[in-house]
């Protein structure tokens, strides 16, 4: 609040609401500031605190007189409170046990509400959301970011369509944050080493209904103004800006988590930016006076780490002079020669240039570890095999857990109102129970249909009011672009295309055909419009020359005013956008889209996709409830893979799309499109859901690395000193490991070639000198011969111990029988095994026959 402004007493939860951000997903909240003075409201950008600083003292005064306002206000914050302080979450009724283990997270963006602009795109929107998730649940749960002086930057576009980039400097007093003081109302501060000096860093602490996110900001009279820039803007300045900001979240973040008085059990890095988190923790329990093999195994048995890119040059790499200049102090500190502190990050990039890759960091560091998609899990497990030397690529110990959005964030009021209608005011504790939401079918079609053009008109107006700003800046330019009336008809098919503008997503791939195009929009009974909005990184200019394209078919006047570019993409546009079109158009190339969130926003609003079958699409498509592009093939030639995908655009369009829509019964309404809208929103809305995805997070990695933690610091770390010494054994003895099949010294070639369905018992005998029957998993794997097949199929048997001969030699043996589909080679190996691992390969040993 402004010092010059005291807000009435009667009026104090209003402002306890405005800084936490549970209002981002709250309408009734949001209606209820929006009631105070509705002009500010939106010039605030929805912005509660911004909305109290602006807001005059007589109205105020007004306000606390006003029945209704307060009966409002008392209402919601009766629900905001019964939400922040009910102890009964579904955390707490299956892990009741683990309420005070927290889990930390770390990630460079958080894109929670416009009024926080703290993202540049999906990574930060995920980021959000999973916190916002993490609050719902009722996960013991911090997150740690960074708070950048100026916003991810503001697009206009000119009358050329260029894009034109304007950065507006944040003003903390006017955000939904608040600063982090110490026991006498200072500041609290912590610092990190950056090159010959200490950086101090102060905290600001952003309320996401039940969590905390803290941004780290520098900006600090203590340091120097070089320093104070350091967090200057999102993805912003040098190489050296950028890994100055990643010491600052990595390192810092844990020692404001620590000044804070957080002892999180298992840290979660969201992507590479925050590697450096692993070199403080090792730091830290070596400070303490754990020997670094112990340490380096407690890091890594509670860290996870999550890869959200398989572009290589999305992965974060620097130098290494560059690290050499930053680290040169640090890893003296961790009892490391340079050598081995460079082979925790090194790397080969796509151009065979040696580097220190954050992504190998985080993986040479984490033992959970995971993609975002289950193709990208695929991907991302041929991309880092160089990462775990012999591993097949198909068993790397890279996991996945598909990407999510947080329903009620994006869910459009008027949806709202017809799911509580229709599905009863519990439907938000269905968000995980797919078989609820077949009772979707049971709306009737006509009110279904009349919502999805509710908001259709709500966005349609939204959009066109930002255009008409836009052509408002350019009245004196001279430009083609159509004037705001002759655009975006409420009543045709609207297709909708909004993501980050980078070449592989094809956003100009509707346009290969420009002549085909043009027939099918200038179809008078069945015509379609194209809205397309999005961001190119200011660095990025084969991402800006596709914004002019774009802008330049927007100019074209045989395409009548039916493609128009929306500027400034971001969550205001997006919320409208994902709401209102019918169609949501995903072209990527295939297959370099991780997941791609935005087309799980638009089927709970009643939309429908139409998408290359990458991402997230290929696990919901169902074949009935949105469109495929193309096929699922990876193509080497670009330009093929292009004309193939553009075809199968057009035909898709022209002959299922346009079709179905325009095929009405006697109300109007197209009931055939109604249906599969009705289908697409069922399947998508619980499967790819961040409530799924985070209780996924939860089951599968965040519980299993708690219990080991937990387990590790008992008694001083007995077991954690106990399993150290089993690994520390297992590595000096593992080099002498011998194998051999039963009969003789080796099996013959011929006899290892398996025929189609054959059936052998096998045996192996085991030399482990210094080890143990018990430490050992024994397999036959069984790999299908077959020249054709770019990749072989393999199978792998367990093979039990039947005998010990001698000391420490050993017989294994097991049954198996080659499939039907071809024939089979037989090879053999050896592994690890103990109690604890998260995967067979966590300790990177492996022995073949050969």
């Amino acid at each position: 609040m402004s010092a010059n402004i005291q807000i009435p007493e009667t009026l104090k939860p209003v402002q306890e609401m405005a800084y936490n951000l549970w209002f981002a997903w709250n309408y009734d909240a949001r209606e209820m500031f929006k009631t105070m003075d509705e002009a500010l409201w939106h010039q605030s950008a929805q912005n509660p605190v911004k909305l109290l600083n602006s807001i005059t003292e007589n109205r105020l005064h007004t306000l606390a007189g006003d029945a209704a306002f307060l009966e409002k206000m008392n209402t919601v914050y009766e629900r905001f409170n019964g939400y922040i302080n009910n102890p009964k979450t579904r955390f707490s009724d299956n892990y009741s046990y683990l309420t005070e283990q927290m889990v930390a997270y770390f990630s460079a963006e958080y894109g929670l509400h416009e009024s926080l602009p703290n993202y540049a795109g999906g990574l930060g929107i995920l980021a959000g959301d999973h916190c916002k998730t993490a609050s719902d649940l009722g996960l013991p749960f911090v997150a740690v970011g960074l708070m950048y002086k100026f916003a991810y930057f503001d697009q206009t576009i000119d009358e050329h369509g260029n894009q034109q980039e304007h950065y507006k400097k944040l003003n903390p007093d006017e955000l939904p944050v608040q600063l982090v003081k110490d026991d006498n109302e200072e500041p609290l501060l912590v610092s990190v080493p950056i090159l010959d000096r200490e950086v101090w860093i102060k905290i600001w602490e952003a309320r996401i209904g039940r969590i905390s996110l803290y941004l780290l900001d520098t900006d600090v009279e203590n340091n120097s103004e070089e320093d104070c820039m350091i967090i200057h803007s999102l993805y912003g300045g040098t190489r050296d800006t950028r890994i100055k900001q990643e010491i600052v979240l990595g390192i810092g973040g844990l020692r404001a988590l620590r000044a804070m008085g957080y002892q999180p059990v298992v840290y979660h890095m969201n992507e590479g930016h925050s590697a450096f988190l692993g070199l403080e923790r090792l730091y830290e329990l070596m400070n303490d006076g754990m020997a670094f093999r112990m340490a380096l195994e407690y890091v890594r048995s509670t860290t996870l780490f999550t890869t959200h890119t398989p572009i290589p040059a999305g992965n974060e790499a620097f130098e290494f002079d560059l690290m050499e200049r930053y680290f040169k102090n640090f890893w003296p500190k961790l009892e490391m020669s340079d050598d081995f502190f460079f082979d925790l990050g090194r790397n080969f990039n796509e151009h065979q240039h040696e580097n220190f890759s954050l992504t190998v960091l985080a993986l040479n560091l984490s033992h959970m570890a995971n993609g975002v998609s289950k193709l990208h899990g695929e991907i991302s497990r041929s991309m880092w095999q160089k990462v775990y030397p012999a591993i097949p690529k198909s068993e790397v110990p890279i996991g996945h857990v598909t990407n999510g959005v947080h329903t009620e964030s994006w869910l459009h009021p008027n949806m709202v109102c017809l799911f509580d209608r229709y599905l009863g005011n519990d439907w938000r504790q269905h968000l995980h129970d797919e078989n609820y939401w077949d009772q979707i079918a049971d709306i009737p079609d006509e009110e279904f249909w009349q919502t999805m053009l509710d908001i259709k008109k709500e966005m349609t107006d939204h959009l066109r009011s930002n255009y008409h700003k836009q052509m408002q800046r350019l009245q004196h330019a001279n430009h083609d672009f159509p004037n705001p009336e002759d655009i975006l008809d409420e009543e045709i098919l609207t297709i909708g295309f909004a993501r980050r503008f980078a070449p592989y997503k094809r956003a100009a791939l509707i346009f290969r055909d420009i002549d085909r195009l043009k027939k099918l929009i200038q179809n008078a009974d069945r015509p379609f419009q194209i809205i397309f909005s999005g961001k190119a990184h200011p660095h990025n200019d084969a991402g800006k020359e596709l914004i002019r394209v774009i802008n330049k078919f927007a100019t074209d006047k045989d395409l009548n005013g039916r493609v128009v570019f929306i500027e400034n993409y971001g969550i205001d546009v997006s919320r409208s956008m994902v709401s209102g079109v019918d169609v949501w158009l995903n072209n990527p190339r295939r297959p370099l889209e991780a997941s791609g969130t935005s087309g799980q926003k638009v089927p709970i609003n009643g939309g429908i996709n139409l998408s290359v079958l990458d991402g997230w699409w290929p696990e919901g498509y169902n074949g009935g409830n949105g469109w495929t592009i193309g096929y699922e093939i990876d193509y080497g030639d670009h330009n093929k893979q292009d004309q193939i995908d553009a075809d199968s655009l057009y035909n898709t369009l022209e002959n299922e799309i346009l079709p179905l829509f325009y095929n009405r019964d006697e109300n109007n309404v197209p009931t055939g499109w109604v249906r599969m809208a009705k289908e697409s929103l069922r399947s998508v809305i619980t499967k790819f859901s961040t409530h799924t995805m985070v209780w996924n997070y939860i089951t599968e990695y965040y519980v299993p690395g708690i219990k080991r933690g937990l387990k590790y610091v008992e008694n001083d770390y007995a077991m954690l000193f106990k399993f150290n010494r089993w690994q520390n054994r297992l590595k000096r003895h593992w080099p002498k490991l011998q194998m051999q099949l039963k009969n003789g010294n080796g099996m013959e070639e011929d006899k290892r070639i398996f025929s189609s369905g054959e059936t052998k018992e096998i045996g192996v005998l085991i030399d482990s000198e210094g080890l143990h029957a018990d430490d050992l998993q024994v397999e036959i794997i069984m790999e299908r011969q077959d020249s054709i097949m770019g990749e072989q199929s393999m199978k792998v048997y367990p093979m039990g111990l039947v005998n010990q001969l001698n000391g420490s030699k050993y017989e294994f043996r097991t049954t198996v029988q080659a499939g039907k589909d071809g024939s089979y080679r037989l090879n053999c190996r050896a592994l690890p095994k103990h109690a604890d691992f998260f995967d067979k390969h966590e300790l990177r040993l492996i022995k073949w026959l050969d």
